[in-house]
């Protein structure tokens, strides 16, 4: 069991200080470009959406890593990737560094693309039950829309409620399909944008690396990398789980670039030490 002692550390090692700089730029373009005025999205073209959505493009799964929501989101992860990066960086050299950075957001968004599949395969099979049942008049229309409300996280009766209608109100059931479909389709194209993952695995690389140096939390609170490690992963993973309503955080690529990163330097150290040995 390791702890991290410096030798000849470059506080900014060149792949670190490339991605920061990166990053900053792509968050200049966003704000940039953003607004109902603009005739070009960075987020449309660049951020993640699901394999789904008409707005899905391959390139995503990397370009997704350099663009963030706001300023707290882009300092949390540079301020992270600098942190637990530059370590790396400085033991793997820049060419294994930045391999092991992109693997790790790709299948950070790989796993979060998973994970949307399995979330969007029902829904829109629902979607398409109800907009058979409006059709045809079936009597069993409101209680399936109900449920569908319920199990998609929709406030269909505050909504309802807010507007002076209900379920029984005549024609309403053309407006609720419009209303659900439009759901459907904002919830399909949201986009998924960050370094998070990526970020993830580097930590995770870093615990398995460097288990009993010590993170100071808030720079006063010690605690050893290995448990800081556990705790955090185990804290996105449980909240990935449970997939509360309103979570707006892409859970699952936290996990999945942890689990791509620790994977990645299980099988680097072993090799290193199978060749050490032969």
């Amino acid at each position: 069991m390791r702890e991290f002692r410096p030798t000849r550390f470059e506080i900014l090692p060149t792949i670190i200080k490339n991605l920061i700089i990166i990053n900053a730029l792509m968050f200049l373009a966003q704000n940039t470009f953003a607004g109902p005025t603009s005739s070009f999205s960075v987020e449309d073209y660049f951020a993640l959406h699901a394999w789904q959505s008409k707005l899905f493009q391959p390139w995503q799964m990397i370009t997704h890593m350099f663009l963030h929501g706001d300023f707290g989101h882009i300092l949390g992860n540079m301020f992270a990737l600098w942190m637990f990066g530059s370590v790396l960086e400085n033991v793997w050299g820049p060419k294994r560094f930045l391999l092991f950075y992109i693997l790790c957001g790709v299948g950070a968004s790989v796993l979060h693309l998973l994970i949307l599949s399995y979330e969007f395969v029902p829904m829109a099979s629902d979607l398409m039950q109800l907009s058979q049942m409006s059709v045809s008049g079936s009597s069993d229309f409101n209680q399936a829309v109900l449920a569908y409300s319920k199990a998609h996280n929709i406030q269909l009766t505050r909504i309802l409620s807010e507007n002076n209608v209900s379920l029984a109100t005549p024609g309403i059931r053309t407006e609720i399909m419009e209303l659900l479909t439009n759901n459907y389709n904002k919830t399909l194209n949201t986009a998924t944008l960050g370094a998070s993952g990526a970020v993830f695995g580097i930590i995770m690389a870093f615990v398995y690396l460097f288990p009993n140096t010590y993170i100071y939390i808030y720079f006063f609170f010690p605690i050893k990398a290995k448990w800081l490690g556990i705790l955090y992963f185990s804290y996105e993973l449980f909240f990935a789980v449970r997939n509360t309503a309103g979570d707006n955080v892409a859970r699952w690529a936290h996990v999945g670039g942890a689990i791509v990163g620790f994977v990645l330097v299980y099988l680097w150290s072993k090799k290193e030490r199978n060749n050490r040995w032969n």
